[in-house]
């Protein structure tokens, strides 16, 4: 194969940095879906380079070759969905390793912490880490990694991936960074120091709403070959047709990015203007406490924001009363979707924890689709009342 080449990220979105593997030869414009679980050997001590789907699959190798290339990692693994790879990635650690993670986590994130990670006898500290200082007080002798997610789901808080970094490689530690918000179209976590990016590819990779996936991206060798191991043994790996599908949806990313983003944008100057909402979380908005950070670590904003609205009362109003926009747990898809934090993707997080994050009756999430804009900010305004 030819030297990968210098391109736009919206090309490599669709081709990758180079040409595809050669394993067709219809000429096929779409990847084909290579829907098998084993492959036939020419002959004895011979092979194809494929053997069983679960260690290996066309399908899903070239949808993580693109995936790698978005990142500007030397590898990229498919997973059967972002639990499956965030879980996986915590087998990288042994018991008794520490871990600090982000205090304001994905709620499922934090139920495999809380009920499967400590019960395999992981440390857990959870900090603010969109303070500096609050990782290096966290740090200790057995101290392994540092996990975050920035923009955080649901309270939009960033961290400072670049001085993270230097905080994990003066300890020797890894830095492991949730890139699924702003995905490698707005943020680069690798380029910034960070061992290994997750990506739930549910979300914006996929785009559409119609398949559940997860992705673990590292430019180090040695984390590579740790990865490959886990992923062989406990065959968690996506699926072909999953994969066809992510394939399918990275092709228009740029696309829906800077489309998201430019709803989001219009829909959180709006609320914050609107008689009923307190506050809206949002890191494009220049008043955000990070938006300097975000500017300087990133290229964009995505299309995610929260707002609290001024009672219970008027949550519940929204919830019931939308229409455009749909009452739906997920986000990421062309669709726009609103959540209620509350009752469904914390809803598994201790009422003291969620109060301390704001995560209360009276905020709500909304996943920007790519909808017209106007018609989006009509949906909100007749649910606010």
């Amino acid at each position: 194969m030819r030297a990968k080449r210098n391109q736009s990220i919206e090309t490599i979105c669709i081709h990758g940095k180079d040409l595809r593997r050669a394993v067709d030869n219809t000429g096929a414009v779409s990847f084909p879906i290579y829907q098998t679980a084993a492959y036939a050997h020419p002959a004895v001590g011979e092979s194809t380079g494929y053997d069983y789907s679960r260690l290996q699959n066309p399908t899903r190798e070239e949808t993580e070759r693109i995936v790698a290339d978005l990142e500007e990692g030397i590898d990229a693994l498919a997973f059967s969905s972002g639990m499956a790879a965030i879980t996986t990635c915590f087998e990288l650690f042994k018991p008794n390793d520490h871990l600090i993670v982000t205090d304001d986590l994905y709620g499922g994130t934090i139920r495999l912490l809380e009920h499967v990670s400590k019960k395999n006898a992981l440390e857990i500290s959870y900090a603010d880490t969109s303070q500096s200082d609050h990782i290096i007080s966290n740090i200790k002798d057995n101290t392994v990694a540092i996990y975050i997610e920035t923009p955080t789901n649901p309270m939009m808080k960033v961290t400072d991936i670049a001085k993270a970094a230097k905080i994990a490689r003066e300890k020797g530690i890894l830095l492991i960074v949730d890139n699924t918000f702003l995905t490698p179209y707005f943020q680069k976590p690798l380029l910034l120091g960070a061992d290994i990016v997750v990506h739930s590819g549910t979300k914006y990779l996929c785009g559409h709403n119609d398949t559940i996936a997860g992705f673990l991206v590292t430019n180090q060798d040695v984390i590579s070959e740790k990865l490959r191991f886990l992923i062989k043994t406990t065959g968690g790996g996506l699926s072909p047709f999953d994969s066809w599908l992510l394939l399918r949806g990275m092709k228009t990313l740029a696309l829906r990015m800077e489309k998201h983003q430019q709803n989001a944008i219009s829909i959180a100057h709006f609320l914050k203007e609107h008689k009923k909402v307190a506050q809206v979380y949002y890191i494009g908005l220049s008043e955000h406490p990070s938006y300097e950070i975000q500017n300087r670590q990133g290229s964009g904003y995505g299309g995610m924001l929260s707002f609290r609205v001024n009672s219970e009362k008027t949550a519940k109003q929204v919830l019931q009363r939308v229409r455009l926009i749909q009452f739906a747990e997920s986000l990421g898809g062309t669709e726009s979707l609103i959540t209620y934090p509350i009752y469904q993707t914390h809803a598994d997080v201790v009422e003291e924890k969620r109060k301390e994050q704001g995560i209360d009756e009276c905020l709500l999430r909304i996943s920007v689709g790519i909808e017209n804009e106007m018609e989006l900010i009509a949906d909100l305004n007749q649910a606010l009342g």
